[in-house]
């Protein structure tokens, strides 16, 4: 992994022959929804998996609390907010699923 970041206030599982392009990034912090609790500093922290032999592109944001199934491709600078299949595609922001 070149320059990326992982913001691991929760485990990160990294499969097996898993490729990361360059400024990949993988964030695990969750930050409250309701103001009164951010102001009060609550942060919660969600687990990122990510499946064995995945390619995640250059740029990529991997999401708090998202599964990233084995074989999936992520598209260079997708932004991940939900989980990935196993063998799926996904590309833009947010990743959204395509047929390749």
């Amino acid at each position: 992994m070149t320059r990326c970041v992982v913001l691991d206030t929760a485990p990160v599982r990294i499969g097996d022959g898993t490729m990361f392009g360059p400024h990949v990034q993988i964030y695990c912090a969750q930050h409250a929804k309701d103001p009164a609790d951010r102001a009060r500093g609550l942060e919660i922290g969600l687990p990122v998996t990510i499946g064995q032999n995945v390619w995640i592109g250059g740029g990529a944001i991997l999401m708090p609390g998202i599964t990233i199934g084995d074989n999936a491709i992520i598209g260079a600078g997708s932004v991940v907010t939900k989980d990935v299949a196993t063998d799926q595609t996904v590309v833009g922001n947010p990743a959204r699923p395509i047929n390749a």
